[in-house]
This record gives C-alpha cells, structure tokens and sequence, in this order.
C-alpha cells in the first residue's frame, strides 16, 4: 500500500475517531438523567483499562518506577480533565460542552511554551483571540445588566485547561515510555481516581441504575468505543498524519457533537450561538495550519 494510500485511510480513522467521541457526548447527556457523572466515568476507564491490560499484559509488565509515575500523573489530568466535562454537560447542552472541550487545541501551543520550550507563533494568540470571541458568543449571556456564565459552560472550559495540560506532558513523556503503555496507565489511573471520588460525589454504586440496559448499552459504547477504540484509533493514525493537519481531523468532534446533538437531543442554538461556533471552529482550524513553534 503507498503512502498517500495509508494517509487517506489514517485521515478517515481520525474523522471516525472525531465522529465516535462526538456521539460520546449526546450518550453522556442522555445518560446523566440515569446516573451520576464520575460512576459513568469510573465505568468507562475500568473498562478500557481492563482490556487494555489483558490484551498488552507483557508489555505493562516492563513499567519502571518512574514510568508508572508519570502514568500517575497524566492520568490524574485526563481523570480531572473528564471530571469536569461529564459534570458540566449536567449543566449545560451537550452541543455546547462538545465545542467549548476543543479549546484545548488553542491553548496547547501556550501550554507547550514553558514546559517544552517551543515559543508560539503571533498567529497562535490571534486564534485564541478569535476563540475567546467565539466563547462570548456562545456561552455568556447577558441578566441584569451583566454578562454571565453558567456552571457547565464554566467547567467545560475548565476542562479545556486539563485537557491541554494532559496533552502537553502526554506529549512530554511518551518520548520516553511511548504512547502504547503511557495511555494504558493513564486508564488505570483514570479509573482509580473515579473510583476513589465517586463515592463522595455521587454516592453509593449505583446497582439498580446499571440493571437498565440503557444505562448499559451507554457504559459499554463510552467503556469500548468511546475510551478504548477512540484513543487506540487516534493513536494508530497519528502515526501516519502530520500532526496539525490530525489535529483539525480530531477537532471535528466538536461538529459532530453539535450535529448528534440536533438529531438525537433536539438541541437548537441560536444565531448568535452558530456564530460563536463558526468562531471556535475557524480559530481551531488557523491554530491548527498556522501555529506552532518558532
């Protein structure tokens, strides 16, 4: 197979790893009227990271200290990362919490700076000018005579934050342990930080809630397609696929998050919300093609 062969099939895996996560976010809309966000979450890395470690079990074997670490430490961003993403599509519609996650291509270039030492372009801080327009737009509205935002939209973009930040030192260290056993780890500690925080969250394991197949068809698509087929697929064709032109690829999440969201939830936005997407969505692209260091 040539090489723009593999490229096309690497472009279409990115566009169904963007399509699967935008479904995830009409499943963890509907699901969070059944059961609270951090079980779901705990649910789905247990799931992933149990796969995951049956199927590459020699290979989780050769974790060194400090490679299980640093497992430790990008988990606890992606757990906190999600956290606050699943919490505030409590808040918020799910289309919403879909664009306002992809900030985090913005900020990655601003997060890189310090840690990896690669200095943003002057296009970089026009794109999150354009962003940080595009959030207005989207997310304040105006009560009393004040511009405000609700909770969800408030996590969601808290969530961008980690997100980023788990990208930038997942970036960081996989030169050192590679990608295929720092995402295992980052499940497993993925699933123990919700395991812990769940009961004092949500409370109780939500036994009755699970015995609706529903609720476990949901578990199962966020556990399998969302989690472990999403990032296996992502990873696999990363490395077939410059990473900006990937990176707009992903980014598609978003829009096919506000699609399903319309088709399956019935959400409607506004017009001033459409452009505020448009915004996002053209920031992410220019972030993508013309970023990145100097």
């Amino acid at each position: 197979m040539n090489k723009s062969s593999i490229k096309a099939l690497a472009s279409i895996g990115l566009v169904a790893t963007a399509a699967i996560w935008g479904f995830a976010f009409v499943i963890v809309k509907d699901s969070l009227d059944y059961i609270g966000p951090v079980w779901m979450m705990a649910m789905r890395f247990s799931i992933a990271a149990v796969a995951m470690s049956l199927v590459f079990f020699k290979r989780l074997r050769t974790a060194g200290l400090q490679t299980v670490l640093r497992g430790a430490f990008t988990g606890f961003f992606l757990f906190a990362a999600y956290a606050v993403q699943t919490i505030g599509c409590k808040y918020t519609t799910a289309g919403k919490n879909a664009f306002l996650t992809t900030l985090y291509v913005i900020l990655i270039p601003f997060f890189a700076w310090p840690v990896m030492r690669k200095k943003p372009k002057a296009v970089a801080v026009f794109a999150a000018v354009m962003a940080l327009c595009g959030i207005g737009m989207l997310a304040l509205k105006k009560e009393d005579g004040a511009l405000t935002m609700n909770v969800g939209d408030a996590l969601t973009l808290m969530c961008g934050v980690l997100f980023a930040l788990h990208i930038v030192f997942t970036s960081l260290f996989n030169q050192k342990d590679g990608p295929l056993l720092l995402t295992i780890l980052q499940f497993i500690f993925a699933a123990i930080f919700s395991l812990m925080f769940a009961p004092f969250y949500d409370g109780a394991f939500p036994v009755e809630q699970m015995q609706s197949a529903r609720v476990f068809c949901s578990v199962l698509y966020l556990g399998i397609f969302s989690t472990l087929i999403a990032f296996s697929l992502q990873n696999i064709c990363l490395k077939y696929m410059e990473s900006s032109l990937a990176s707009l690829f992903l980014s598609l999440e978003s829009v096919f998050g506000v699609l399903f969201s319309a088709i399956f939830l019935h959400e409607r936005l506004t017009p001033i919300m459409i452009l505020g997407c448009v915004l996002i969505f053209a920031a992410i692209t220019i972030s993508n093609l013309f970023s990145g260091g100097e």
